[in-house]
């Protein structure tokens, strides 16, 4: 309550008043007139002191408000109450609304008789409007959660208790608000993921790194279990302090087992696809060894019933010869399309390697294909094994002379080329030696050229090609590190290109490449005593039979575990043992002699082009070979022999 101030302070009084512009104070006499105004009056209502004092300070609200008796039952409260205090819209002389902040205080004089009333407004519109904003924001945000169904989202505190949820929530999980709202957001979680701390883990990561996102299963309300995607983002004030937890799930069970169908989907036609290229390898390979076995078989059979009448079997058993080497050069063929075969790589000068074959290749080829070569004054040496590219040159040949029955002009074509980063997905990037070999025959057409690389696949007649030549040229090439590009069109023939890397330089190879092992050849001839082991008994015995044939004494182990027990019985000056045995492979049991028998040479048989890395320093054999080769390997192996010879170590084992 205010009271009649002394009348020397009036003046003052009135002065800070009619200096304040942010807040309408003036006053009313008891029954509501205006009586005084001050200059934030003015600006907040647009009447001039001379056009409102005078007039009842009900004009200032609405319609509405004045027939509700407002006004009226404002001065009412003040007068006694003490005070009133209200906000609310007023009208300004132009007619438009603001919204005031306004409180009335009664005063009286030193009698307590009421004179009037004190009355102070301040303008809040801006202030209201932000406010309305907001909470227009706030509802539209709400509503829109509220409506979202395919997300749940909602809001934890702090320690994880649920604070909101919306439709999605009750959609997903199962709760209604009524039922969840308060509860621990864990109980979502499995009693495994609990119990292994997962929940609390969720929020402290999201505290702590300003996100947390998962995927894992979440129990509905039924016990029944869902595949979830989760995020969850901590929520902050203005002081930055952590007020809780934004928390979006999505159910995505169905996309789960989509995929999983998808990827079981894709796995069949894998299988499936496999089984079809194992079927058609099989195919091929059964086909062509089946033909060879025939000559094979059929020579013998024959050489069999010629013996028994005197008769001459060298020509049988040429052509069983002849068609076991076949079979030979069809394995070499398979393993280089398997990228399986042993390449010697080094620096091969591709011009000079042409140049040597020119002989070859005239005899191959005939004498209706013109040969014609085209290379440039300098072209950098490949990184290949000579002798697998210059096969890979023939049997490009053979093609291209198959390619024109009525003879024509084959180019054999280098050039050098830099492929850059990107440019080529099958290449790496660097410099390439890029060898061709062109024909004008008649050419392939779309279908025919995107079969063309695989095995077995030939357009030639029965008996005139395997159908693995292109395949084993591009297995070469990629096992070099390059690649094969054809190109073709109907009528107008066919490029073949094989892409080899550029060697490196000589000093880099010779840093990288180690030094060859010198044999010892010894001068004498001395029988050896030599342990032959293999699985298999028609490969033992006929092994067996070439050893004893070159005048050794050969003794026979069916197995890694026989050899071994056999060793601890005597003396061996040699082992010779296949690779791929059961229970113990032959580069298992060199490993075994080498430490107890460190001094003991052991040659290792392989019809696999793959050793063990540590055992490809060891000599080796490779399958099929004849009495040559292995009389060559015995021989390289005598080094060893002759040391140990040396030092009075000699003898037969015991027992055998």
């Amino acid at each position: 309550m205010i009271t009649a101030a002394p009348e020397e302070s009036g003046n003052r009084f009135e002065l800070l008043v009619q200096s304040v512009t942010d807040y309408a104070i003036y006053m009313l006499s008891p029954n509501g007139i205006i009586v005084s105004w001050n200059a934030g009056a003015r600006r907040f209502k647009g009447y001039d002191p001379d056009e409102i004092i005078g007039q009842h300070f009900s004009r200032f609200y609405t319609p509405e408000d004045q027939a509700a008796g407002i006004p009226a039952r404002a001065l009412e409260t003040a007068e006694h109450e003490g005070r009133f205090e209200a906000e609310g819209w007023r009208v300004r002389k132009d007619g438009t609304r603001f919204w005031a902040s306004v409180v009335i205080d009664p005063i009286r004089n030193a009698s307590g008789v009421l004179i009037g009333f004190a009355k102070v407004t301040r303008d809040l519109t801006e202030r209201r409007m932000a406010e309305e904003a907001l909470r227009v924001s706030e509802e539209r945000f709400r509503l829109l959660v509220q409506s979202v169904t395919d997300y749940a989202i909602y809001m934890l505190d702090p320690v994880g208790t649920v604070t909101s949820w919306n439709a999605g929530a009750q959609r997903f999980k199962g709760y209604t608000a009524d039922e969840i709202m308060g509860e621990n957001f864990s109980r979502f979680y499995s009693d495994e993921d609990r119990l292994a701390g997962v929940p609390v883990r969720a929020l402290e990561t999201a505290a702590r790194e300003g996100r947390f996102e998962a995927e894992g299963w979440r129990i509905r309300k039924d016990g029944s279990r869902f595949w979830a995607s989760v995020v969850i983002d901590p929520i902050r004030n203005m002081m930055g302090d952590l007020v809780g937890f934004a928390k979006v799930t999505r159910d995505l069970t169905e996309r789960r087992e989509a995929q999983l169908a998808l990827e079981e989907a894709r796995e069949a036609i894998f299988q499936s696809q496999k089984m079809d290229a194992i079927g058609k390898l099989t195919g091929g390979v059964a086909h062509d060894f089946n033909n060879l076995l025939a000559v094979i078989v059929g020579s013998l059979d024959l050489a069999k019933q010629r013996l028994e009448t005197g008769g001459d079997v060298s020509r049988y058993i040429q052509n069983a010869m002849t068609a076991a080497e076949r079979g030979a050069t069809l394995t070499q063929r398979m393993l280089a399309f398997a990228r399986k075969q042993e390449l010697r790589l080094g620096r091969v000068d591709c011009v000079a390697l042409v140049r040597n074959m020119a002989a070859l290749l005239e005899t191959t080829l005939g004498s209706t294909v013109t040969i014609e070569t085209r290379f440039p004054l300098s072209l950098s040496c490949a990184h290949a094994d000579p002798a697998q590219l210059e096969l890979a040159l023939v049997n490009l040949a053979v093609n291209a002379r198959d390619a024109m029955p009525d003879g024509g002009r084959l180019i054999i074509e280098g050039v050098e080329l830099d492929v850059l980063a990107q440019q080529r997905p099958d290449l790496a990037s660097g410099r390439y030696v890029r060898l061709s070999v062109i024909d004008e025959g008649d050419g392939m057409d779309e279908a025919t050229l995107s079969r063309a690389r695989e095995p077995f696949f030939t357009t030639k007649g029965v008996g005139k090609g395997t159908g693995l030549g292109l395949s084993m040229v591009h297995g070469f090439a990629e096992q070099c590190g390059g690649s094969l590009i054809i190109s073709s069109e109907p009528g107008q023939g066919t490029t073949v290109s094989m892409w080899l890397p550029v060697a490196p330089a000589e000093s880099d190879l010779a840093e990288d490449t180690p030094a060859p092992v010198e044999y010892l050849y010894p001068s004498d001839d001395q029988p050896l005593v030599i342990l032959a082991v293999d699985d298999d008994d028609l490969v033992l015995t006929n092994t067996a039979g070439m050893l004893e044939e070159l005048g050794h004494t050969v003794f026979q182990a069916g197995s890694a575990a026989d050899a071994l027990r056999m060793l601890e019985q005597g003396h061996i000056d040699l082992v010779i043992t296949d690779h791929a045995m059961p229970h113990m492979t032959g580069a298992q049991l060199a490993d075994a002699l080498s430490e107890t028998l460190p001094e003991l040479p052991v040659v290792i048989i392989t019809g696999f082009a793959e050793l063990p890395q540590h055992a490809t320093k060891r000599l080796r054999l490779d399958k099929p070979f004849k009495q040559a080769d292995l009389a060559r390997i015995v021989s390289i192996a005598r080094q060893g022999v002759t040391a140990d010879r040396s030092s009075g170590v000699s003898g037969l084992p015991t027992g055998l």
